[in-house]
């Protein structure tokens, strides 16, 4: 990494950060209606090798992108920055409007997190980008206040507005666990997670249909759960218990309202179950709870796709005990939880739906629970 920078920047650079990628077991699309999600961070990895400049002048190279992006940091504001350099720059400017005087740096951006598949590149870079420039900069920046400035970048400065998840799972997890976080509160629980222990794996299917989130689909979403809040007279739906269901939905006044309710209230509960299951060590008893996420999320809240679904459906007659689709939705990838022995067969009946369906073929990976961001070097 050192070599590289050297040969993109012309001298040696101060370190490498790394943050990873994740995976939520579950919780879809309540963490921006302060709701329960449940992440665990991959073994995938965005890498930020950098060191600081002195000239106001904010310098990125990406491996995967390709090529070159300078820019002025007094000049970045919201908007002006498009593509892949957003992020990064986001987070760079996020430090300068909280008061933190960065003066310029260079950045040599690495990893194996797929791009558009749902399983948070951008939460990654700019985990990986903060955690390098509060430390060359000496910013007193960890933990929640990091993965908090992270989601305000992308927010106001990419223009996405995701819940606070994705940050706080590349930033918080734990190897061996899954991150139970509270995302009104930001409490965040490790509950042990290891599937091998009942011969079960955790089967990652990309199904390559691209995940696009900055589009007009998500920031819909939120809002018709806003509108619901606001009628409701609650601060967010997470305030709605399921035994007032029925009464709630009943209350108000559109079919798009009250399908988007009812999918965050019991998605809340769903985490509860399975959190429960995985307590008490009875993780393949969860997974028909995945199975009925995936449902919900297909039905009530209208996010998966023709892709998605068809993974989730050739995964459960292969044997999957569970499986639901992962992440914002509208592409991107499924999540199945299977035993280890069945796990070449799964792949082989999936790929053989994609082929039927006229998909384009899907990449498959095992996945298990990883480490938080962290500096490499």
């Amino acid at each position: 990494m050192s070599a590289d920078f050297r040969g993109e920047f012309g001298y040696s650079p101060a370190g490498t950060w790394a943050a990873p990628g994740r995976i939520n077991l579950i919780g879809e699309h309540t963490d921006y209606n302060d709701g329960f999600v449940l992440p665990i961070a991959l073994p995938h990895q965005v890498t930020v090798t950098a060191a600081r400049r002195d000239d106001d002048v904010l310098r990125l190279v990406s491996r995967q992108a390709g090529g070159r992006v300078e820019l002025r940091i007094d000049d970045l504001t919201p908007g002006r920055v498009t593509g892949w350099a957003a992020y990064p720059a986001g987070v760079v400017w996020a430090l300068r409007q909280r008061g933190h005087p960065l003066h310029g740096l260079d950045l040599l951006i690495d990893g194996d997190v797929p791009p558009g598949a749902g399983l948070s590149s951008s939460a990654a870079l700019e985990c990986a980008t903060a955690l390098a420039a509060a430390e060359l900069y000496d910013v007193d920046l960890a933990g929640r206040d990091l993965a908090e400035l992270a989601r305000y970048a992308e927010n106001e400065f990419v223009g996405m507005p995701c819940g606070v998840m994705d940050q706080a799972a590349s930033v918080l997890c734990t190897a061996g666990h899954a991150l139970l976080l509270d995302t009104r509160s930001m409490a965040a629980t490790q509950v042990p997670f290891d599937p091998a222990a009942e011969d079960l794996t955790l089967l990652v299917i990309d199904t390559r249909a691209p995940h696009r989130l900055v589009d007009g689909a998500y920031a819909a979403r939120r809002r018709s759960c806003e509108r619901a809040a606001v009628v409701l007279g609650v601060p967010a739906l997470r305030d709605i218990g399921s035994d007032d269901l029925d009464r709630v939905l009943a209350a108000l006044p559109e079919p798009e309202l009250r399908t988007r309710t009812r999918h965050v209230v019991t998605e809340n509960d769903r985490v509860e179950r399975f959190v429960a299951l995985l307590r008490a060590g009875r993780i393949a008893e969860a997974g028909p709870v995945l199975t009925a996420s995936h449902v919900s999320l297909r039905d009530d809240y209208e996010v998966t796709s023709p892709e998605l679904d068809t993974a989730v459906e050739a995964a459960l007659a292969a044997g999957a005990v569970g499986a639901r689709m992962t992440g914002g939705g509208f592409g991107g990838c499924v999540i199945a939880l299977i035993a280890r022995q069945r796990v070449e067969q799964c792949v082989t009946e999936v790929r053989q739906a994609f082929e039927r369906s006229g998909f384009a073929a899907p990449a498959t990976f095992t996945a298990a629970p990883s480490d938080g961001a962290h500096r490499v070097a």
